[in-house]
């Protein structure tokens, strides 16, 4: 009993964080709707025009954090996982250049870039499985996720391939509604602070909502302009700290094709869902386009052969698998990007990562 008691804990720790932001928003809700737009507004004109413009903005934001929270992380494809006695032979053994030679016999059936600084395939030693290039291991969900970005305690959801429109479009519609929040009571703040205007517990809505929104959007608009830096740049925000080493070094943008490129592939080739929290990333979360390999097909791993070769079959020749900083030993053993938290390097990474995703809201808590 005690065991599901310190779970149940757990969960509702995690989900601290975005009730926190409902409450916000649903008083928010309140303050603006009840006490500013209907009972403060001087004209009836004024009254239509704030709330007219006001419910699109809050629907494009709400549904854009509810896709961020609960769209399902994607882990890597069936193939990219070992069997029993595969992990288990590769487990136990001892020589490192053995361990290196089963890891690239099995690896070698997968369209896979990046490697370790020891030469070895990224190999998830808890989920059993040679991780797809830009796949990460989340202490927290307990999974390896595909494109992973990092874990966000604001949305209690990895954000990744699955949900990093969603989550880019949730920081700029939530700055879109503090800027409209701020700027449409400002009259009345300013009205209020100067001791004019109607009196009682209204008021005190009001004052409070403007502050609000100020705060909150000052710590959006570097938030989300640093993802829309990383976006137009073809980065998650862990190769972003730590750059991946391809054959010609380390580089920041080596999967950047182009920042017309490098946003389609996130957003999409439809300008109309663009700015619409539905999924249209391009591709499959598993196969990435290079510098070295600017032009790809955009496959799906459970239609496409297993040969024995990079030449999968679909017509696509995949460039020499490089090296890759995510660990730097067999197994993961010494793993120290986000998928070790009990160590010191893993404490400091994931500092330098709750800076760009967190502390901005933080400081508001």
């Amino acid at each position: 009993m005690a065991p599901r008691v310190c779970i149940l804990c757990c969960q509702a720790v995690k989900w601290a964080p975005v009730v926190f932001i409902s409450a916000i928003v649903g008083w928010s809700y309140y303050a603006y709707v009840v006490q500013m737009a209907i009972l403060t507004a001087d004209t009836i004109a004024e009254k239509i025009i704030f709330l007219v413009l006001y419910h699109p903005i809050l629907f494009l934001f709400v549904w854009s954090y509810y896709q961020t929270i609960f769209a399902k992380a994607k882990t890597p494809p069936k193939e990219f996982f070992l069997s029993q006695t595969e992990w288990q032979q590769l487990e136990s053994e001892t020589n490192e250049n053995n361990q290196r030679d089963k890891l690239n016999n099995f690896a070698k059936k997968l369209p896979i870039q990046n490697r370790t600084i020891a030469g070895f395939p990224r190999y998830c030693e808890k989920c059993k499985c040679v991780k797809p290039d830009r796949c990460h291991h989340c202490s927290v969900c307990s999974i390896c996720v595909l494109k992973m970005d990092h874990h966000c305690p604001w949305v209690n959801n990895c954000v990744g391939f699955h949900n990093y429109k969603y989550f880019v479009l949730f920081l700029g519609y939530a700055l879109l509604y503090c800027i409209y929040v701020a700027v449409s009571s400002l009259k009345y703040f300013i009205s209020f602070w100067s001791g004019g205007g109607a009196t009682g517990v209204g008021r005190f809505h009001i004052l409070f909502l403007f502050f609000v929104a100020v705060m909150f959007g000052i710590s959006l608009i570097s938030l989300f302009g640093y993802h829309i830096f990383l976006t137009v740049h073809n980065r998650s925000t862990l190769e972003a700290f730590r750059a991946p080493i391809f054959q010609t070094g380390a580089d920041k943008d080596g999967f950047s094709l182009g920042s017309r490129a490098n946003f389609a592939e996130v957003f999409g080739d439809k300008k109309s869902h663009w700015f619409l929290p539905i999924f249209t990333s391009l591709g499959d979360g598993v196969s990435y386009a290079s510098r070295l390999q600017p032009t790809i097909s955009y496959n799906t791993m459970g239609t496409t052969p297993r040969a024995e070769t990079t030449n999968l079959g679909d017509g696509v020749t995949y460039p020499t698998r490089t090296v890759d900083l995510d660990s730097d030993g067999l197994l993961g053993q010494r793993q120290r990007w986000m998928e070790e938290g009990d160590t010191e390097m893993a404490r400091l990474e994931n500092s330098k990562n709750t800076f760009c995703t967190g502390a901005q809201l933080g400081f508001l808590v």
